[in-house]
């Protein structure tokens, strides 16, 4: 009998595990709740072309009815219609990673957590390239299933929380946890859940041969005493640590902080991370050395734009919560900052924000939706060097008339206020600085 496969959401991953999942045999159909995206609406001819079954704007019955298991998009939350209507038929729902992990045997080194993951992945990919295939995907915009049928040593996965979530049997050679601080809190209906969906990676069967977790988070420190496999802890003084203004791993000293190519103690974290993957997996210091050193880190994450007339600009746009924009403020230290802040609030406290900001931050501008509640709060918290100003334009000329050491962008908000998405405010601020 041919297996039925259900796919939820005409997405990237949706795509991806339709098409190899019809490659291996399977009677698949593919149902997305909503009108199609314009930029897959050619997409679904060629998947009907292939003998995939493709239904827009609604799940119908005869799509669900009968389905051996069905393979989610990250962005379905469990409580939507389309999860109720499937539990109620006993239909199983996978993640797109699952499915994946079940139809190859490459090895999965797997980073998540709060902040970072973007960052961490490609750098472990960039290193691990020196000697071995090991391409970038995950939530970092590749499917693993289109890779799965490749020739790679590694899959280099970049997990969120909505894909863990979904995961019941995918293991990981290497898992790494970078930190954990509150997000996605609706998705998921409550921060244990947001904990414990990120946590399912690391313990039962499905704990990795390796664990990597931050020694300097709380939460994970204690959660480490239950992982799974050989745990190794980063940003302590064991394993991985910084000493004498360099990075060590074990009593070897790696690299210095002035031959990194990323800034701040995050950034330095997320190193730690890249090399005790590459230890685990064999390479030499040097190697690993020359490697980091030669990396680009990813756009919208504490980028540096340029440099005008003595002021650095850096865009940090995927800072869309007030954890995200603490990292980054907290990564200059005795320089005059002017911080751009603001666009969507996600009404998350902003007292620890307002915090990094009264130690680190010379001034604010505030842009967006969130400009009174934010003014409100730094007022509140004893800061008052604000401006409001009504665009990115506008914010970005102000800050250069006030002749700072840098030009901040770390906005703690989501983007939909005034763009597309954080990318498209990270290109509006670059395009803008560049012109000048």
């Amino acid at each position: 009998m041919t297996e039925k496969v259900l796919i939820l959401g005409l997405s990237k991953s949706g795509i991806a595990a339709a098409e190899g999942a019809k490659k291996r045999g399977a009677d698949v159909y593919i149902t997305e709740g909503k009108a199609p995206k314009e930029e897959y609406i050619n997409k679904i001819e060629d998947l009907k072309s292939q003998g995939i079954h493709v239904e827009t704007g609604g799940h119908t019955d005869d799509f669900i009815e009968g389905a051996h298991y069905a393979i989610t998009s990250p962005g379905i939350p469990p409580k939507s219609d389309i999860f109720q209507k499937l539990k109620a038929k006993n239909i199983p729902i996978i993640s797109e990673i699952e499915y994946a992990y079940k139809n190859t045997n490459i090895p999965f080194i797997v980073i998540t957590g709060t902040n970072g993951k973007t960052t961490t992945t490609s750098l472990v990919s960039h290193i691990l390239s020196k000697k071995y295939s090991a391409p970038v995907c995950g939530n970092i915009g590749v499917p693993p299933t289109a890779l799965i049928d490749g020739k790679h040593d590694f899959l280099v996965c970049e997990v969120s929380s909505f894909q863990a979530a979904m995961t019941k049997n995918f293991k990981a050679k290497i898992a790494c946890w970078t930190n954990f601080t509150p997000d996605h809190i609706d998705w998921h209906e409550g921060l244990e859940n947001y904990f414990n969906a990120k946590a399912k990676l690391f313990i039962g069967n499905q704990a990795p041969e390796y664990s990597i977790l931050n020694a300097n988070d709380s939460r994970l420190k204690e959660f480490s005493k239950q992982c799974g496999g050989k745990v190794i802890m980063f940003d302590d003084d064991k394993d991985c640590y910084i000493k004498d203004d360099a990075i060590f791993y074990r009593g070897e000293s790696i690299i210095t902080l002035k031959d990194c190519p990323l800034i701040g103690h995050h950034n330095y974290q997320n190193i730690m991370c890249g090399i005790i993957i590459a230890k685990l997996i064999g390479m030499n210091n040097e190697d690993i050395r020359e490697r980091i050193m030669s990396f680009n880190p990813p756009e919208h994450r504490l980028e540096k734009v340029r440099e005008i007339n003595g002021i650095s600009f850096y865009n940090d746009s995927k800072a869309t919560n007030p954890e995200a924009s603490i990292v980054a403020i907290d990564s200059f230290n005795n320089v005059n900052v002017a911080l751009i802040l603001g666009g969507r609030d996600k009404n998350t406290d902003l007292t620890e924000m307002c915090n990094s900001i009264n130690k680190h931050i010379n001034t604010v501008l505030l842009i967006g939706e969130a400009t009174q509640r934010f003014e409100e709060n730094l007022i509140k918290n004893g800061f008052s060097n604000i401006i409001k100003e009504s665009s990115m334009e506008n914010a970005i000329d102000k800050a250069i008339s006030l002749r700072p050491d840098v030009v901040l962008l770390s906005p703690a908000c989501a983007s939909f206020d005034m763009f597309k998405s954080y990318e498209h405010r990270g290109e509006v601020f670059k395009k803008y600085v560049l012109s000048k």
